[in-house]
């Protein structure tokens, strides 16, 4: 599975970090996941916006654009809405409903 295909799973309302995407797809590390979304995830078919920080801070290219789209999605925030509350939104990659 590539970094973008595992991106594309991630459901509404859940994200992942740079990292937990690197573990999901079994290579790389975050780096390697915010190095292939900065030259192939930009699409409209990728929901780059659902990959965060450890620190549950969006995406450092576009933070209010993303912030837009996650709430959008539902996506829970922590107090303040600029970061996720990773305690309620981080998917572990196994197929919800």
């Amino acid at each position: 599975m590539t970094v973008l295909e595992a991106i594309t799973r991630i459901p509404r309302g859940k994200v992942m970090t740079y990292g937990d995407v690197a573990e999901y797809v079994g290579a790389g590390t975050g780096r390697t996941v915010g190095a292939v979304l900065s030259r192939h995830g930009y699409d409209d078919d990728v929901p780059w916006h659902r990959v965060i920080r450890s620190t549950g801070e969006p995406n450092p290219t576009a933070p209010v654009e993303a912030l837009r789209r996650l709430d959008a999605d539902g996506t829970a925030l922590r107090p303040g809405g600029e970061r996720v509350d990773l305690a309620v939104a981080r998917w572990d990659g196994r197929p919800t409903g």
